[in-house]
């Protein structure tokens, strides 16, 4: 089990992909400052948060509610960025990297939570 949130492989694929979203900023165009760019900063840093929220939490039940809302915060990361690929404020390259990336870190953040889940069924058999 990771020692600090920093060490889970979730959370590092989260915070690169972040680091991708934050290089894309400069696409948008200023009247996006407050509302699409603001929406998917937002979301992307939710991804990330909420890793780091549930490493911290005692419980096993806990941990698998608040990745829940992790992954809820990456869909919505997702939904953001088509967005911002239909309008050409990033090419549709960007978007399908991203999009992939996103998928792989979903897959990694199921894979966590039925880890989570199967810790669970143990202390209650």
């Amino acid at each position: 089990m990771a020692q600090k949130f920093s060490d889970l492989a979730i959370w590092q694929k989260g915070f690169s992909l972040l680091t991708q979203v934050y290089d894309l900023m400069s696409g948008f165009p200023a009247e996006e400052k407050y509302a699409l760019l603001s929406q998917l900063i937002r979301a992307a840093n939710g991804v990330i948060a909420n890793i780091a929220e549930a490493h911290g939490r005692y419980y096993f039940a806990d941990k698998v509610r608040i990745l829940y809302i992790a992954r809820g915060e990456l869909e919505e990361t997702q939904s953001h960025l088509k967005v911002a690929a239909s309008r050409k404020y990033i090419s549709q390259k960007d978007f399908n990297y991203l999009n992939s990336e996103y998928e792989g870190l979903n897959i990694g953040i199921n894979k966590y939570i039925n880890y989570l889940i199967k810790s669970i069924n143990k202390l209650t058999d």
